[in-house]
């Protein structure tokens, strides 16, 4: 009895201390959009911060889950870290409608009024950009040497360009586009959004809209033009972190800086791919992507 009592008071030391460290090095709450790449960056977060902090990492999903509702829970400190997007940040957040081509610049001015407006930190971006583009079959692309939107505009009267009808109202969307570009499409289909990847792919259209991290170009081996005119509004990735928590724990910046430029949108678009194609676990996905870089 005397051995059983040792060990159990042994085991409860253990435990007791286990708390307390995590006590002492704090709780952060993780959330997310309610869409599987933020689902996946919420886990790359999170799985980091478990490995290389003894800060405790809640990982909450909230109902919904839009910036509209996940803005004011971080402003009001119900959660610390979510993933945000640029262009979503400025003009959804920020209410700006002055068009701020240059990447970089566009992430300086959202990082700035974050900071002074709301007390939150846009930390170093992932690395990818996932804005509207346009995309072609492969044999398109091949034959007629397409890599940018300028490329498909000389070639444009030969092919038929599909989209959501969500599109062509947009301001960012097909009306100024095809003025930027000088389109002249040979004709131009509505259709819904599900149903663009089996048209493209069966030749009904040529050349639709889609996310530029979207699973489903890699399922179809559908080619991504480059917009080099800088068309659309971009919209980089990154972890924004409430201040007054990294003034709390400023390990956090540190950790998840790691991440800066490791995420291309390759990368992003195959994460996506396992999780929406090949039904993978989110958190397997992450795991896989952090061990192969070296940070678990």
């Amino acid at each position: 009895m005397k051995t059983v009592k040792i060990i159990l008071l042994s085991v409860l030391g253990a435990v007791l201390l286990w708390g307390m460290a995590f006590a002492q090095g704090g709780k952060v709450v993780v959330s997310n959009k309610p869409f599987t790449e933020s689902h996946i960056l919420a886990e790359i977060m999170v799985q980091l911060l478990r490995r290389h902090t003894d800060l405790a990492v809640e990982r909450l999903i909230i109902e919904g889950g839009t910036t509209s509702i996940l803005h004011p829970a971080i402003v009001r400190g119900d959660i610390d870290i979510y993933p945000e997007y640029t262009g979503t940040s400025w003009q959804e957040v920020l209410r700006k409608d002055e068009v701020v081509s240059d990447p970089l610049e566009l992430y300086e001015r959202v990082k700035k009024e974050y900071e002074e407006r709301f007390g939150l930190v846009y930390l170093p971006l992932f690395g990818f950009n996932n804005t509207f583009t346009l995309a072609v079959r492969r044999e398109s692309a091949e034959k007629d040497n397409l890599k940018t939107f300028s490329d498909l505009a000389r070639v444009s009267e030969r092919y038929v360009f599909g989209a959501e009808p969500d599109f062509f109202e947009r301001k960012d969307g097909y009306d100024n586009l095809v003025k930027t570009y000088g389109f002249r499409f040979k004709a131009v289909k509505q259709m819904a959004i599900a149903l663009k990847y089996p048209a493209i792919v069966s030749r009904e259209v040529d050349v639709i809209d889609a996310f530029s991290t979207d699973g489903l170009l890699k399922k179809f081996d559908l080619v991504v033009l480059e917009d080099d005119k800088q068309y659309f509004p971009s919209y980089f990735c990154a972890p924004v972190v409430r201040k007054a928590t990294l003034e709390k724990y400023p390990v956090i910046a540190e950790v998840l800086g790691r991440l800066q430029g490791l995420i291309t949108d390759e990368v992003m678009t195959e994460m996506n791919y396992l999780v929406d194609e090949e039904l993978r676990d989110p958190k397997d996905v992450a795991r896989e992507f952090l061990e192969k870089r070296g940070l678990l």
